[in-house]
């Protein structure tokens, strides 16, 4: 068999890049959101590290965040590649509601979170991009590349694999009002049992 044929072979046996398997693990950090300074000096360095297959997309990569951050209510977000956070500059990827609309024009959109695979994005080791989550609250989070591998293991994915201190709570204003009703209500029931 000649060099050519052969290497017509090979090319035939080897997989398209998008059609090969890739396990990717990220570092999730918090960086920012509406935490009580307590709150920071107890949980100095709030991560998830969550690993997640290439042909699942940047909305299933947002589900294990979500889950891995324990929040509850579910609100808009949108993923960032550039050199800072909100960088208007920068591609990112958003709801498909967010396509049409006026603040989708003041930004480069590159893509649908619901159909991006995470294989598409060509990432690379160490590599950070920037998951910003509730556009009120402003929950942004860094995300950091720590390993992509061709060999998938068994088992159900996206999947936390380690959790570094406290999730906030998603609503830290409502927690303290209710701390405060809760105090309030004990301080009646005392003096209801004292006369």
């Amino acid at each position: 068999m000649s060099t050519q044929a052969a290497l017509k072979t090979d090319a035939y046996l080897m997989p398209e890049p998008s059609v090969l398997k890739r396990i990717y693990t990220f570092q999730v950090s918090l960086l920012s959101g509406p935490v009580s300074e307590a709150f920071a000096e107890e949980n100095p360095e709030v991560s998830r590290t969550i690993q997640i297959r290439g042909d699942q997309t940047l909305e299933d990569l947002h589900d294990a965040i979500f889950t891995a951050f324990d929040r509850e209510d579910d609100n808009m977000y949108e993923f960032r590649f550039g050199n800072s956070a909100l960088d208007t500059e920068e591609r990112c990827y958003v709801l498909p509601s967010e396509f049409n609309s006026k603040l989708s024009k003041q930004k480069v959109v590159a893509g649908d979170v619901t159909r991006t695979r995470i294989d598409t994005l060509n990432l690379s080791m160490n590599e950070t991009f920037t998951y910003w989550f509730d556009f009120s609250d402003d929950w942004i989070h860094r995300i950091t590349v720590l390993e992509a591998e061709e060999t998938i293991p068994q088992g159900k994915y996206p999947r936390i694999i380690a959790r570094s201190c406290e999730s906030p709570s998603q609503y830290p204003e409502f927690e303290d009002e209710e701390n405060m009703a809760a105090e309030e209500y004990s301080e009646e029931e005392e003096w209801s049992v004292m006369y």
